[in-house]
């Protein structure tokens, strides 16, 4: 007999620098640009910075993904602990920011903690950076193409741990209608 897991919903909260300020930046052009290239064009500067460590260099990609389907189950969080790892839609795309904080585990190193999931809905027009060591679900678009540029560390080490979702947890999130 198969035993029906409770689901937990996760609340959709606005992307907002305050909000994200915990686990990261929120990337968009903000505050006072400078007027640049003979007044053809506005800088935003310093929206975020790109972080490794002392074997690592800043790498750029471009990442092509499809939407998810809604309502989508989380199944898995990871984290890069050598170098932050920065998201930006190349165009208009909206997309889900779940993430975590870290919780000790008593084998000297620490997990994530589940029950402080966060998620947060981008405008479109926003991107992230995760600080080194956040616990975050891999990238949750929901449109389709989605284009986007990642920074993040390249170079030897392993800067990826992932932990699935156990079994008996079951959360979901959902921007239908947001």
């Amino acid at each position: 007999m198969d035993t029906v897991l409770p689901v937990e919903a996760l609340t959709v909260e606005p992307l907002t620098q305050a909000a994200f300020a915990p686990f990261g930046d929120v990337v968009e052009a903000r505050d006072i640009p400078l007027v640049i290239n003979q007044g053809r064009c506005y800088k935003y500067c310093d929206l975020t910075s790109v972080s490794t460590d002392k074997d690592g260099h800043p790498s750029v990609h471009i990442l092509k993904t499809s939407a998810i389907s809604q309502p989508y189950k989380l199944d898995l969080v990871e984290r890069h602990p050598l170098g932050s790892q920065t998201f930006m839609p190349l165009e208009k795309q909206r997309f889900l920011v779940v993430v975590a904080e870290s919780t000790p585990t008593g084998e000297g190193s620490d997990g994530p903690d589940l029950n402080t999931l966060r998620c947060f809905l981008t405008n479109g027009s926003q991107g992230v950076t995760y600080r080194a060591g956040v616990w975050h679900h891999p990238l949750l678009s929901l449109d389709t193409p989605s284009d986007f540029l990642v920074l993040d560390r390249g170079g030897p080490g392993h800067n990826c741990d992932e932990v699935p979702i156990p079994e008996g947890v079951r959360y979901t999130v959902e921007a239908m209608g947001l």
